[in-house]
């Protein structure tokens, strides 16, 4: 397969940035918005004839998809432990080159209406392109250090979206929250990186994720802790997969990352940053089922099963639309996390990977929409509360209609996509671990509630008097809406699990009709009891709220993670570590040095007289030299 304009794909936003960024002074608003999309569309293109070439003409061989790589070393350690540069070319790495493309375009194109007239117009299209490139860079990496580079990059340029409004103490405090936690996650990375290198001698992909796992296995005795050594780096790979994708308790960023432009919502929070952990662990599948016998396959299932549950509660009680979409998108994730971890490898064994990877293929589409549909509605009322909202489906048609679309893929809602992969999901989860599975089926029941539950809010409800008569948004923000939402009805049909498998040879899957049927009524029992509490004014909802007391509050206020957090970095970190260690570089390091200096100064002072410039001085000094010298040389002869 030819790999040569697989390249063009991260170099054309690449480009794109760098003549944004470096003639942003020079370049009209508007022209700026043309050359963002242009740039976007091209390389979504490329991305669909590369997905189209892949899988319908060279990929397989042997009714098995191939891996395709054209690299170059970058940096050598030893003869055979290298940085390499360059693209890998599989299944998965395709996929996701269509859905970054694809939530990438349409963020573009819906981004030049809602940002019109904003002064960083220029400059918010040239993140764009940034982080555009940075994902691109991260999903066709070769090996770990490749991936840990643009994993980084990602980071950068999402601090730098988040916190676009720099002049609102909010947004900058955000974006160093979301900065700062996925710091200490990436930092567990890191170490598991080094610790894979160090043992493996490679960080190669294609190496570490051999089938045979020769290399993995040699090292099975090497333990620590009653555990392999690599099996604890997975873990800490793991760890910086949780911070990206915002597994608990790493999750405490995200809410607060809404802080960004509604379009930047939508681009980091379904399809791009926030799957990049998801993407991570099924890069390195094989190695995860490999080592310790899925060991750490276990804790990945566990801790997604929980987030998933944890931020679809926290969700019910939100009333900013962009935060509960954003604890949606965890719980979602979660979901993904789970049939990771519940996951086989060889054929139908592998449901759950492949469910895992078709949930993000689905969720990218209907979740990119409800952040846009939200930011057309926020673009309406200049509100992002709920209790600013009401009867909003006679002013906004098309976003009530695509809004819809959306809410009734992620509940679960044949035929639409949504429901084809969650339930691959489930079905992954009863076949290994029905506790898990009935944590899935209730969670799919609390996310039918939460979505309409602000779909209700927003287009039903009360009919708020509103200052302004809202009006529908402009055809550069509908037309993403519409795009969206007739790829939130088709994308399920898609026959996902002949393209990707754990095992890259493909399966045939079929509906499991008790369990769907399970799932479904989950889900519709979460619509009626949205239908009832919030389609029409009623205090329902209050009375429910004030029946469960502690329990809502703690719920509404995100169960105190962030106060915890800021309690063990403010009183712990920063009173008993940081502050000792603080006086201990002031008093003595920095005490020593000036010590030092002060002293030079002083006998400067003492000395500096010597060079007093005046001829006689000198003259007194070359004399009483040579007297000196006299008296020692007579004084050595005579003794």
């Amino acid at each position: 397969m030819n790999l040569n304009y697989i390249f063009l794909i991260p170099l054309i936003p690449l480009i794109v940035f760098l003549v944004l960024g470096i003639f942003s002074q020079k370049i009209k608003a508007g022209i700026s918005g043309y050359i963002g999309v242009l740039g976007i569309a091209i390389s979504t293109i490329l991305s669909y004839f590369a997905a189209w070439q892949y899988f319908m003409v060279e990929g397989k061989l042997n009714g098995v998809y191939q891996t395709f790589t054209e690299k170059t070393v970058w940096i050598h350690f030893t003869e055979s432990l290298h940085i390499d540069m360059g693209v890998l070319i599989d299944p998965i790495s395709v996929m996701m080159l269509v859905v970054v493309s694809t939530v990438s375009l349409m963020v573009n194109i819906y981004s030049r209406g809602y940002m019109k007239g904003d002064d960083g117009f220029t400059r918010f299209f040239a993140y764009l392109s940034l982080f555009t490139f940075s994902m691109y860079g991260l999903v066709l990496a070769t090996n770990l250090f490749q991936i840990y580079i643009f994993w980084e990059l990602v980071g950068v340029s999402s601090f730098l979206l988040i916190g676009y409004y720099y002049t609102k103490t909010s947004a900058i405090a955000a974006a160093k929250k979301a900065f700062i936690v996925t710091r200490f996650a990436d930092f567990g990375f890191l170490i598991g990186i080094f610790i894979i290198g160090y043992y493996t001698n490679t960080f190669d992909f294609q190496t570490l994720n051999d089938p045979e796992g020769s290399i993995l296995t040699s090292w099975a005795s090497t333990s620590f802790m009653g555990l392999s050594v690599l099996a604890w780096a997975l873990i800490l790979i793991f760890m910086g997969g949780a911070g990206k994708s915002a597994m608990f308790p790493l999750h405490i960023w995200l809410p607060d990352a809404m802080e960004g432009p509604t379009p930047v919502s939508a681009l980091i929070h379904a399809a791009t940053m926030v799957v990049a952990g998801v993407y991570l662990v099924a890069r390195l599948f094989p190695m995860f089922y490999i080592v310790e016998e899925g060991f750490v396959l276990h804790i990945v299932a566990y801790v997604g099963a929980f987030s998933a549950l944890f931020a679809a509660i926290i969700a019910i009680t939100q009333t900013d639309i962009k935060r509960v979409l954003a604890f949606s998108t965890m719980s979602q994730l979660g979901y993904m996390m789970m049939a990771l971890g519940l996951s086989g490898y060889d054929g139908h064994e592998g449901v759950g990977f492949m469910a895992s990877m078709f949930h993000l293929f689905t969720h990218a589409m209907f979740k990119a929409l409800l952040f846009l549909g939200a930011g057309s509605v926020i673009h309406a009322v200049h509100s992002n509360l709920l209790q600013d909202m009401g009867g909003l489906r006679k002013y906004m048609p098309v976003t009530n209609i695509t809004f819809l679309i959306a809410a009734l893929a992620i509940a679960g809602v044949p035929p639409l996509a949504g429901f084809w992969s969650k339930d691959e999901i489930l079905v992954a989860a009863y076949e290994n671990n029905q506790f898990l599975y009935l944590i899935g089926v209730f969670v799919a029941g609390l996310t039918a509630f939460y979505i309409f539950r602000i779909y209700f809010g927003i287009f039903w409800g009360k009919d708020t008097s509103y200052k302004h008569s809202p009006h529908e948004s402009p055809g550069s923000m509908v037309i993403p809406l519409v795009v969206l939402a007739v790829l939130s009805m088709v994308a399920g049909f898609v026959p996902f699990s002949e393209f990707i498998s754990a095992d890259k040879a493909g399966f045939d899957t079929h509906i499991n009709v008790p369990l769907a049927v399970i799932a479904t009524g989950a889900g519709a029992v979460g619509i009626l009891m949205a239908w009832i509490f919030y389609k029409k004014e009623n205090d329902l909802a209050s009375r429910f709220a004030n029946a469960f007391g502690v329990f809502y509050k703690c719920t509404s206020r995100k169960f105190y993670f962030d106060e915890i957090y800021l309690f063990m970095a403010r009183t712990i970190f920063f009173k008993n570590v940081a502050a000792p260690i603080a006086w201990f570089d002031k008093k003595f390091v920095d005490g020593t040095m000036e010590g030092i200096g002060n002293k030079t100064v002083v006998i400067s002072e003492k000395i500096k007289g010597i060079q007093s410039g005046k001829l006689q001085d000198y003259a007194f000094g070359l004399i009483a030299g040579f007297v000196v010298i006299a008296f020692m040389f007579i004084y050595l002869w005579t003794n």
